[in-house]
């Protein structure tokens, strides 16, 4: 697949790390000569010095006989008009662009064929709100992903001695839980993968990926750790785009406080935000924190555009009694080094949107992808295509599928049914198979199993 990638920012360069490792023919645009020969040097990729929305320069980068453009410069215009000369001079089939200002949204219709000929629009923003507002359901939770329209989640969650699961075997689980759909999927052990099976032993501190329906999630969660309390008393540090999404999405239902420096923006944001306390100052301010109860705060969640204000900001909302601190992050060098023991839980906006990206990207019909543990993993929603004979997977039990080792089945969701998976369960047409990666390398193999064309 020839893909032209504008804007060699850190989600450009993210995306272009995941894509360029699989096959596809690949030229980055940027304006910055420098750090393209830096790219061209690691990766085998062609580059183009220009601004990315002038016609002369998507030209010069092949966009005759491109098969995708995406667009993730820092500039919400430059996407938009990249897109908009990408389908009238060139007729690239698919265009994808990232666009951050919640004010083009507020208007339906305006990303159309008709008008801004973009297939696919991205925004950061949109995927980190709807992330954090997942996250807040399930207190202890690390990760709450939504596959099949949200009728199955995958949930990563820390072990923790004291509950039901932990020192026993996995196939407990539905000892406990007999009637459950839910499987645990993945183990990372001292950051080391082990793909589960019934004899497995749950172990303090191992981090499990389990996939469920939304009515068992919280009973999973109860065998790998004790219950905890619901949220109610939430601080947001920063009231940026995304700090005012997510007071907007949460604040009919938490107590939900914003810390905003400048005066002006916080001013603007108390105006649009009807159940939200706005403060000026800076959420590093030890005596502000204090005077708003820090101890007592269930989540605190640092949310600027500055990487190293939010680490420190929750690290020391932390040391000050927050039970919960999570942190922005967009250097994906911070995000990996921040220690979990000063900060609880790390958001990576890149990875967040590469997720969002790749299944457009994926061979097959990729319905969901996401992208974890800094990349390294994949989980992935595809649907089974074919008639039995002419398919890898349908009308084959899952113990004879050729599976890649490291490939988990993990559920099965048939119209509106979440199926168990068993060794004898046979895929059908239709049928959405929701699967975890150990390894991004796996993902050409699994790819080739949904292509029902390649067959013979």
């Amino acid at each position: 697949m020839k893909i032209i990638i504008l804007g060699a920012g850190q989600v450009g360069c993210s995306v272009l790390a995941s894509l360029a490792s699989e096959a596809n023919d690949i030229v980055m645009v940027d304006t910055q000569p420098a750090l393209l020969k830096e790219l061209q040097d690691r990766f085998d990729i062609g580059t183009v010095q220009g601004n990315a929305a002038h016609p002369t320069v998507l030209q010069k980068a092949g966009a005759a006989d491109a098969d995708m453009l995406i667009a993730v410069t820092s500039d919400d215009e430059t996407n938009m008009l990249a897109c908009l000369n990408a389908d009238i001079l060139f007729k690239i089939p698919r265009k994808i662009a990232r666009v951050r200002a919640i004010e083009y949204f507020t208007f339906p219709g305006l990303f159309s064929p008709e008008t801004i000929p973009i297939d696919v629009v991205i925004s950061p923003e949109r995927v980190i709100t709807q992330f954090i507002v997942n996250l807040l359901e399930y207190p202890g939770a690390s990760q709450v992903l939504d596959f099949a329209e949200g009728r199955v989640r995958l949930v990563s969650v820390c072990a923790v001695k004291g509950g039901p699961l932990v020192e026993h075997e996995i196939r407990e689980l539905h000892r406990h839980m007999p009637n459950a759909h839910a499987r645990i999927a993945a183990i990372f052990r001292k950051g080391q993968p082990i793909v589960p099976n019934g004899r497995t032993v749950i172990q303090d501190g191992d981090e499990v990926f389990f996939l469920a329906s939304t009515e068992e999630i919280q009973d999973v969660m109860g065998e790998l750790r004790q219950s905890e309390k619901p949220y109610k008393r939430l601080i947001f540090a920063g009231g940026g785009h995304i700090g005012k999404r997510v007071a907007q999405a949460l604040e009919t239902r938490y107590q939900v406080k914003v810390i905003e420096k400048d005066r002006k923006r916080a001013k603007k944001i108390a105006g649009d935000l009807s159940n939200t306390v706005v403060l000026v100052g800076d959420a590093s301010d030890r005596e502000l924190l204090l005077s708003e109860n820090i101890e007592n705060t269930d989540v605190f969640c640092a949310l600027t555009n500055d990487d190293e204000a939010n680490i420190l900001s929750a690290m020391l909302a932390k040391r000050l009694g927050a039970r919960r601190v999570i942190s922005l992050v967009n250097k994906s060098a911070y995000a990996e080094i921040v220690d979990s023991s000063l900060v609880d839980l790390v958001i990576s906006p890149q990875q967040a949107t590469i997720g969002a990206l790749l299944r457009y990207v994926r061979r097959g019909d990729i319905v969901q992808v996401y992208a974890l543990r800094h990349g390294a993993s994949e989980a992935i929603e595809a649907v089974a295509h074919g008639k039995p004979g002419k398919s890898r997977v349908v009308g084959i039990p899952i113990d004879k599928i050729k599976l890649p080792q490291g490939v988990v089945m993990g559920a099965l969701v048939r119209g509106d049914e979440v199926l168990q998976v068993h060794h004898d369960t046979v895929i059908e047409e239709g049928d959405h198979v929701i699967m975890f990666l150990i390894d991004k390398k796996l993902i050409p193999a699994v790819e080739q199993m949904f292509q029902v064309d390649e067959l013979a």
